[in-house]
């Protein structure tokens, strides 16, 4: 039984250790080299590179990269929160094509979907002329090359992952627990409150480290809708690499950003078991607790 879980397991395993530890592994022993004169790699070991990404400056850009995607990955649940409850309070045959158009945009390529806020957030771009038109404001607002448009752009690109993540939560809990709060004399604020935000912790959580992970390493979306103006974490690992050709520098960067993607995955899986572990015991309310 063992040898027959270990073949199966050998696919999966190797692809994880072959794609995803092994790069790890280089990126880390690349940020203990020095660069360069010229660029490359010079391989006289040093921490001078983690020195470096304790600066001022890229203290700032990390601090910037962190405000931009916590506020990206709070939007993102403020809105994906009530689509993925409407979504599965709908009959059963109408969600999955309510799902479909909720993936619809990743059937496009990323940069066009990029590339299409440009379209609309510039000057001259159709939401100012529509305000403009309808006597709204006279001069176009500035809704491109800043974090707003930061903002608007990660969110846009990732509230599907925070709606298929608090879909599956939300689905799980059956009418009957909402139904034992009512006739325990809960109200609809309170049976959301003490019943159901509770047990979807776990699909708030993963939907939360999807878009935050996602945005702190992003470098598409803050170049193009930022117009390099509020670089990220990830544009700053993008321009060591291939713009001060400072491979080490680039790789403590990025090995910095893989040991917070796992802490972020550690942590949310630790506040997932503990709120299943904390939503069996709410199965059964008490009535004294429910109507509180």
């Amino acid at each position: 039984m063992m040898a027959r879980r270990t073949i199966l397991m050998a696919p999966g395993l190797g692809y994880l250790a072959l794609l995803l530890i092994v790069p790890c592994l280089i990126i880390f022993a690349y940020s203990l080299f020095e660069r360069g004169t010229y660029g490359g790699i010079v391989y006289d070991p040093t921490l001078e590179n983690y020195q470096r990404a304790a600066s001022s400056l890229f203290a700032r850009i990390f601090l910037d990269s962190v405000r931009i995607a916590a506020t990206a990955t709070i939007v993102a649940l403020l809105v994906g929160y009530p689509a993925a409850y409407a979504i599965a309070q709908q009959p059963r045959n109408r969600q999955m094509a309510l799902l479909v158009l909720v993936m619809l945009p990743f059937w496009s390529n990323y940069l066009i979907r990029t590339y299409a806020w440009i379209v609309l957030l510039n000057n001259q771009g159709l939401i100012n002329r529509t305000l403009q038109g309808a006597g709204v404001i006279e001069q176009p607002l500035p809704l491109l090359y800043n974090e707003f448009a930061i903002v608007l752009g990660l969110v846009y690109n990732y509230v599907p992952f925070v709606i298929l993540a608090l879909y599956s939560s939300i689905s799980r809990l059956g009418p009957e627990l909402r139904e034992a709060s009512f006739d325990l004399g809960g109200s609809a604020w309170t049976t959301f409150r003490r019943v159901t935000l509770p047990l979807t912790v776990p699909g708030i959580a993963a939907g939360a480290v999807f878009v935050f992970v996602l945005s702190i390493g992003n470098f598409v979306t803050p170049d193009l809708l930022g117009g390099g103006q509020r670089p990220m974490l990830g544009n700053l690992i993008y321009s060591q690499y291939l713009s001060a050709r400072d491979w080490p520098m680039g790789s403590a960067l990025g090995f910095i950003l893989v040991v917070i993607m796992l802490a972020l995955l550690f942590g949310q899986a630790i506040l997932s078991a503990r709120a299943s572990g904390e939503g069996e015991a709410r199965i059964v309310p008490q009535p004294a607790r429910v109507a509180a």
